[in-house]
């Protein structure tokens, strides 16, 4: 019964810490801002 209430908790850990690196590893100054209509010169023809 220890057996799996460790291997439980050992699975939970890893699934919060997997959890925890998708969220919090990302860019470091945060997402990416998209240029707002009108002020980027690239879409001109």
């Amino acid at each position: 019964m220890g057996v799996i209430l460790l291997e439980a908790l050992g699975a939970l850990a890893l699934l919060v810490f997997i959890v925890w690196w998708t969220m919090f590893s990302g860019r470091k100054g945060g997402e990416r801002r998209l240029p707002e209509e009108g002020k980027s010169g690239d879409d001109q023809a």
